[in-house]
């Protein structure tokens, strides 16, 4: 096939700075998505006093984003798949970015409510088409290692925007949250369209003679960090001409490929643990910062510095993923961290949920370990799935995390009123446990493509 040497000369190069801008750049829209994605949660503590939302209202505006999200996610999925990860990647910033500039300018529930669904779309989008462009950017070996790296970036941008939170919101007003997420974003939307494409979409898109030019500027950013010069890869697009693809049948990737024969069970799976990790862990993200000032009586700012501290442990749980996580496995890891962090949400739930100090340490340390969690299935799903379909396969998977993170906080809004915060740690232990079994069911990829394994 005329593909098969440039796919060998990608697992030959080594890493070198290309990767690495590229890392940089694409990790700067993370982490704004990040940062849009949880600055409501820090807004929510003045606003529900403010326009006096009832906790059920506050579960549906935590809900509408992650509604817009899952739109998002199957939209931004499919452009990337027939225009490339680059403009879709660019598209998606730029909206999330606009609409968060739009949500300061809100002044009402309503209106916030509206922006926030819109808003959703592009925070949804940008995230798997930013994971398939990375994965396929790096090589197989030492891809988890490089890919953890950059999916880092998505908690530190959680944690930033959870310590900005408890300093700013009190200082300078729940608008400011949306507007530092909003402004700098669109700067990231140009630095994403001065990216070169993924040599593997291009290969897939039978445009081999683009993928061959992409692939040379990465062999000689390799020599060149050999040699200690530095390539500036952003610009190569101005001094060197892209030569015309030849004629070639491009393969193209479908819905319905993800539940072929094949890919059925592991599709299953992956969904399943999207789900079970992201409804425990953007539901206490998103509610903790009120729960801390509503039900445990702390002030603002107490509440605040408190939920800002499951973020700061998810990336310490992280960064020592990062260095073991191609020596552990994709799976052990899963499996271990849903049980550790099931168990402390099973002891909130029956014995400590009425002490709001344990409350503190145990919903911190359990969202930290399972939220790491979060990350490894971003550097699994792709994996699982060939070229031709992975931009469309982690995204209808993501999608099945903003369905969790929609429909989890409108639950706990309505448990919290009826039953009483030790029901929300309960049900929050045993959507660790369904985690923690569908993760047994993991094939381990240890950085290995679909084409490797399945042939």
């Amino acid at each position: 096939m005329l593909e098969s040497p440039l796919i060998g000369r990608l697992e030959t190069v080594p890493f070198s700075r290309f990767h690495a801008k590229a890392r940089i750049v694409v990790g700067s829209a993370t982490f704004f998505d990040a940062f849009n994605a949880l600055a409501l949660a820090f807004a929510l503590p003045v606003l529900i006093r403010l326009w006096e939302i009832t906790p059920a209202q506050t579960g549906f505006l935590i809900g509408s984003s992650y509604v817009g999200q899952l739109a998002g996610a199957l939209l931004f999925s499919w452009l990337a798949e027939r225009f490339g990860r680059v403009p879709s990647a660019a598209a998606a910033t730029a909206l999330m970015s606009v609409m968060s500039l739009a949500c300061a300018a809100a002044g009402s529930f309503p209106a916030l409510f509206a922006y926030r669904l819109i808003q959703g779309i592009g925070v949804g989008g940008e995230m798997p088409v930013a994971a398939a462009y990375i994965s396929e950017l790096s090589k197989a070996r030492g891809r988890g290692k490089f890919f953890m790296l950059y999916e880092m970036i998505f908690p530190i941008g959680l944690m930033t925007t959870s310590q900005a939170g408890a300093f700013v919101v009190p200082v300078w007003g729940w608008q400011a949250m949306f507007l530092i997420g909003g402004i700098p974003g669109l700067i990231v939307t140009w630095l994403l369209l001065r990216l070169p494409e993924s040599p593997r979409w291009l290969i897939s898109r039978g445009r081999i003679a683009e993928a061959e030019f992409v692939v040379k500027q990465i062999e000689l950013a390799g020599k060149r960090e050999i040699r200690g010069q530095t390539p500036n890869f952003l610009d190569f697009r101005n001094s060197v001409s892209v030569p015309e693809s030849p004629p070639n049948r491009p393969e193209r990737g479908r819905w319905a490929d993800v539940l072929a024969p094949s890919f059925r069970s592991r599709t299953f799976v992956v969904w399943t643990l999207w789900t079970s990790a992201y409804f425990v862990t953007n539901s206490l993200n998103n509610w903790m910062p009120s729960l801390y000032n509503t039900v445990y009586h702390l002030g603002l700012q107490q509440s605040l510095r408190a939920a800002s501290m499951t973020n700061v442990v998810q990336v310490a749980v992280l960064l020592v993923c990062a260095f073991s996580i191609d020596r552990l496995g994709r799976r052990k890891w899963t499996v271990v961290c849903f049980l550790a962090g099931g168990i402390g949400l099973a002891t909130l739930a029956f014995r400590g949920a009425q002490n709001v100090t344990n409350v503190i340490i145990l919903a911190t340390l359990s969202y930290g370990i399972i939220g790491s969690i979060n990350a490894v299935l971003y550097l699994y799903t792709p994996e699982i799935y060939p070229t031709r379909m992975r931009a469309i396969g982690t995204g209808l998977a993501t999608s099945w995390l903003r369905l969790a993170s929609a429909v989890g906080p409108a639950i706990v809004g309505m448990m919290v009123g009826a039953e009483g915060i030790g029901s929300v740690f309960v049900l929050f232990a045993l959507i660790s446990a369904i985690g923690a079994v569908a993760a047994l069911w993991m094939i381990e990829t240890q950085g290995r493509r679909l084409e490797e394994i399945a042939g």
